[in-house]
């Protein structure tokens, strides 16, 4: 038996085109002046030609933008593996080792130490009771002698001469230590600037991010400028409390490793001399 026979679907029949849209169109409030037909596409092809260029140009300059990024990415990544390999192969002989470490160490006990002894000599000092003053000699103290005596009596005279006391049998005086000359205010300016110029040369540490550290390095160097000719010891520059031994030789290791100080120990002490701020 045949089957049956399909169904037809439903035929539309086709819309004729309208005869007055384009017309309608063409002589729309936009371009009421176009021509008729197609005459009013002009403009607006005109700007699509326009935005077509625009975006052929902005396509020109990602692909030429992606091709930098690729040259940069080969390049730097050509730079890294040559760094690896480089870390790889090279020795390096300035790398801490063992002997480094344990040096260091030794170091930081030898400084705890100086630290601790610089403490227990300025507690001493402090505990210590202050000596008395020497009694003044005069002619009511002088023992009666059948002998000369000569004595003169210390005071400001007429003249102006300076004290002097002279017996026999008397102990030599006392060679008085030479006081630091008072310096101008100009002076006292052209110091801090020279000061300010050589701490500018040192670590960061000792420029400020310490103010106390600072300030010890500062004493250390107002030393050496007072005599530059002169070779101090690490001892002439202690100031306890405020400058132990442990500051003031780390100051002194900066100096030298500045080459600003020459550290001298030909002559079985150690001395640091003053050479000033390298050319």
């Amino acid at each position: 038996m045949p089957p049956p026979p399909l169904p037809h679907p439903p035929q539309t029949p086709l819309r004729r085109l309208s005869q007055g849209s384009l017309l309608r169109l063409s002589r729309s409030g936009t371009h009421p002046d176009a021509p008729h037909g197609l005459g009013f596409l002009a403009p607006a092809l005109a700007e699509l030609v326009d935005e077509a260029e625009a975006l052929h140009a902005n396509a020109a300059a990602l692909r030429a933008l992606a091709a930098a990024l690729g040259a940069f990415n080969e390049g730097f990544a050509s730079w890294l593996y040559v760094m690896n390999m480089n870390a790889l192969t090279t020795d390096w002989p300035q790398a801490p080792t063992e002997a480094s470490y344990m040096l260091a160490a030794r170091r930081a006990e030898e400084d705890a130490r100086a630290t601790l002894e610089a403490l227990r000599a300025a507690e001493a000092a402090a505990r210590r009771p202050p000596t008395p003053p020497e009694p003044t000699a005069t002619t009511m103290d002088l023992p009666t002698t059948d002998g000369p005596t000569e004595t003169t009596i210390g005071g400001a005279g007429p003249s102006g001469s300076a004290n002097k006391s002279t017996a026999k049998g008397g102990a030599a005086p006392k060679t008085k230590k030479v006081a630091k000359p008072k310096m101008s205010a100009k002076e006292k300016r052209e110091r801090g600037l020279e000061i300010e110029r050589l701490l500018a040369a040192l670590p960061l540490e000792f420029r400020g991010n310490d103010p106390a550290l600072r300030r010890h390095m500062e004493m250390v160097v107002e030393r050496f400028l007072d005599r530059p000719d002169e070779g101090f010891n690490i001892v002439a520059f202690v100031k306890p409390p405020d400058l132990n031994q442990a500051r003031a030789n780390k100051c002194l290791i900066a100096l030298v490793n500045r080459k600003m100080v020459r550290k001298d120990n030909s002559t079985g002490s150690v001395l640091y001399h003053w050479n000033g701020l390298p050319r």
